[in-house]
């Protein structure tokens, strides 16, 4: 493609970078940047230069904050006791989302995937373990995907957290509500019924 700027090109070609983002979509979005005011270019540019100047990850459960400990490792209300382990910042934006965890976070940065190269070392698992040493809580929930590095994952965990001696669960997974089973894939309606609860509940 021709483009009539140089200038066009080289931001077509930034934002381009971005997943899900091919060339077209980017240059849609350099042409509306165009017909904006300056001051909101001035603030978008601010906005994503503070991502890597200013931007912290808690030194606690490794979540993105604006200072040493984010909002939830700080937050005296929430509990000690129960520890969630998620993929990165999307999951727990997602708990959040439900209002029905109280207790505290770790993020691992990722899962176990061999065919990308990616081993335990590469993720957050020493810290894990440190702060298990020192925060001695009473249950780990395993709140990775339902995939095969999902349960790779869970199952490289559950065997390093033995040798705590702490109560190790995961999320149940079935039907989602609303849905119909015949649209349910195999593996999760096989699931859904190995792991059914009583009526009621």
């Amino acid at each position: 493609m021709q483009y009539p700027s140089q200038i066009i090109e080289n931001s077509v070609n930034e934002l381009s970078r971005f997943p899900g983002i091919g060339k077209k979509t980017a240059l849609r979005l350099v042409l509306h940047l165009i017909k904006q005011e300056p001051v909101i270019i001035t603030n978008l540019a601010a906005a994503i230069s503070a991502l890597h100047e200013k931007l912290n990850f808690c030194k606690q459960c490794g979540n993105v904050s604006d200072l040493d400990l984010c909002g939830i490792c700080s937050d005296e209300n929430r509990s000690d006791t129960i520890l969630c382990v998620v993929e990165d910042l999307r999951d727990v934006m997602a708990i959040e989302s439900t209002a029905q965890f109280k207790g505290k976070y770790h993020i691992l940065s990722g899962l176990i995937s061999p065919m990308d190269g990616i081993g335990p070392e590469n993720l957050r698992i020493a810290e894990l373990e440190e702060r298990l040493l020192k925060s001695k809580p009473e249950e780990i929930i395993l709140a990775l995907s339902a995939t095969i590095e999902g349960d790779t994952t869970a199952f490289y965990l559950n065997r390093k957290l033995a040798a705590f001696g702490l109560k190790v669960s995961t999320l149940s997974k079935g039907i989602a509500i609303g849905g119909e089973l015949e649209y349910a894939d195999e593996i999760t309606l096989g699931r859904a019924l190995l792991q059914r609860i009583p009526y009621g509940v």
